[in-house]
């Protein structure tokens, strides 16, 4: 049998419902549905062990069957300078009076800078991980050292740099240092006393949680918590990062899917976005972000119809960031790919590598779906997945 058919052998010898096995997944009665249909690819290892849990399987093999677990399936992609910036942020640097701290409008500068580096570069991770280092130096020496409103926008700062460090180290096998960078923008940004920082802070930490599937209820209070120190009336910046939060609940909601509360919050940050006159100066947040996860909202839900149609309503290069604009490439790509439609689904992603070949290499899912199709791909795009699979050097690409 294939995996797809195992799960619902399973399933219906434990006698459970999708939507009682949804729920204990943490997903919904539609992804099990797309699971035993073959809607969707086989979970990656924590989901599927999940599963085999709840299910009564012992042996994991049973559930996979003769689908290989290939390990570049799994298996995250590892930055060459991973290993310094995690010995930067373990460093807890004693700082002395013997150093003038950076000023905090220097300090503000530079991490301005460095957002536009991240945003306008095609391999964001080589270029960030020039900067990062001293970064995290000068911010947490000048919060040491100076005082008063100088101090908390300092702080302000140091919360930026930690979530350029999340960026950086996203997709990468360092969940814990991603958690850690979350946890210590949060305080920094508490500690600036600053609603914008905290907002801010809230959305990354969305994303951490998000991601590892984690803590759904928990994040979406955050957010809800964070959009009650905004007032969208008093002025543009409070509105793009309510907004903002809305797009973050949003999201959260479709990961479990709550679609009628995804869409609700949906609808929030669109109108939000449709208030501004243009894109917040390093969250980006605007019209077209809004948009383009419209894409990864209805993706989530497994409605790759609606998720496609969303796609083709944007246009991908307004949107002001070369890592976003690939990521919503490949965010169309999975949209497709529920649809089964091989050809777009490679003509996308190669799209997204010629845009930015640092997201899509470290994006689990084009992992996973390129290694697929370069072995089980019918012969429209068999080669064309190949040649992919050695633009991103995968195992059997050769």
């Amino acid at each position: 049998m294939a995996f797809a058919e195992r799960v619902r052998f399973y399933r219906n010898r434990a006698g459970m419902s999708r939507k009682v096995l949804g729920e204990l997944c943490g997903r919904s009665e539609e992804w099990v549905k797309a699971i035993e249909t073959g809607r969707l690819l086989m979970p990656r290892i924590p989901a599927l062990i999940r599963l085999a849990e709840l299910l009564g399987v012992h042996d994991l093999a049973e559930l996979t069957g003769e689908q290989k677990l290939a390990t570049t399936m799994y298996s995250k992609m590892r930055h060459p300078r991973a290993d310094e910036i995690a010995r930067c942020l373990a460093t807890y640097p004693i700082v002395t009076g013997d150093r003038e701290p950076v000023p905090a409008a220097a300090l503000a500068a530079s991490v301005a800078q460095a957002w536009r580096v991240w945003h306008g570069s095609a391999t964001q991770r080589d270029a960030i991980a020039a900067v990062l280092p001293r970064l995290l130096d000068d911010a947490r020496h000048a919060v040491r050292l100076l005082e008063g409103g100088e101090r908390r926008s300092a702080l302000a700062s140091l919360a930026q740099v930690y979530h350029l460090a999340q960026l950086y180290l996203s997709f990468q096998p360092l969940p814990t240092l991603v958690l850690l960078t979350g946890d210590r923008a949060m305080a920094a940004a508490q500690d600036a006393d600053d609603p914008h920082a905290i907002a801010a802070a809230a959305w990354y930490l969305n994303h951490v949680y998000r991601d590892a599937g984690e803590q759904a209820e928990a994040r979406i209070e955050l957010a809800h918590q964070a959009c009650s120190l905004l007032v969208p009336d008093r002025g543009e910046a409070d509105r793009s990062l309510w907004g903002l939060l809305q797009l973050a609940m949003a999201l959260s909601y479709a990961r479990i899917g709550r679609k009628g509360d995804a869409e609700r919050h949906w609808d929030e940050a669109d109108r939000a976005a449709r208030s501004l006159d243009g894109d917040h100066p390093w969250l980006l947040f605007g019209q077209n972000t809004v948009d383009a996860y419209a894409v990864t909202i209805y993706a989530d839900l497994t409605d790759g119809h609606e998720a496609a149609r969303q796609a083709n309503r944007i246009d991908v290069q307004a949107v002001p960031s070369a890592t976003r604009r690939s990521f919503h490439l490949i965010e169309t790509a999975r949209a497709y790919h529920l649809k089964r439609e091989p050809i777009a689904t490679v003509h996308l992603l190669r799209k997204a590598f010629e845009v930015s070949p640092d997201t899509i290499s470290y994006n689990l899912f084009t992992r996973s779906v390129v290694q697929e199709l370069m072995t089980s791909g019918g012969s429209t795009v068999r080669e064309d997945a190949r040649d992919l699979g050695r633009r991103l050097r995968l195992a059997g690409a050769a």
